[in-house]
C-alpha cells in the first residue's frame, strides 16, 4: 500500500463511528424498519401530537398494537409522551427523527437514476 493510500485509509478510519455508536444506529434503523411504525411516525409528523386512539384511527391499526409500538419507540427516544388526565399524547422526540423519516420517504419516492456500470 502506498503512503498516500495509507494516509487516506487512516483518515477514513478516524471518521468512522465507534462500534457502540454503529450498533446503536443499527438498532435505531431496525426499529424504523417496520412499515406500521413508519406510518405511525408520519402521522405524528403531520399532526405534531396525537393520542393512541387517534393514531390507531389514522393508521388503521388497533389501539393495542399502536400502544405497543409507541412503547418501543419511546424506549428508544423516538417519541415523547405528554399526559393529560387519563390520555397520553405522543409526538416525535426531536427534529432528528423528523429528518430521518423525511429522508427515508424522499429516498424511496425519488425516481431512480441509472448509473453506468463500472
Amino acid at each position: 500500500m502506498s503512503d498516500l493510500a495509507a494516509g487516506r485509509i487512516e483518515a477514513v478510519r478516524r471518521g468512522l463511528p465507534s462500534s457502540a455508536i454503529a450498533q446503536d444506529a443499527g438498532h435505531l434503523l431496525a426499529l424504523l424498519g417496520d412499515p406500521g411504525r413508519i406510518r405511525l411516525l408520519a402521522a405524528l409528523s403531520a399532526a405534531d401530537e396525537l393520542c393512541v386512539r387517534d393514531l390507531a384511527d389514522v393508521i388503521g391499526r388497533n389501539a393495542s398494537a399502536v400502544s405497543h409500538a409507541l412503547r418501543m419507540l419511546r424506549g428508544h427516544r423516538i417519541v415523547r409522551v405528554r399526559r393529560a388526565g387519563r390520555l397520553a399524547y405522543y409526538r416525535l422526540a426531536d427534529t432528528h427523527v423528523r429528518s430521518l423519516l423525511q429522508l427515508a420517504i424522499t429516498h424511496v419516492t425519488h425516481p431512480p437514476r441509472s448509473f453506468p456500470d463500472v
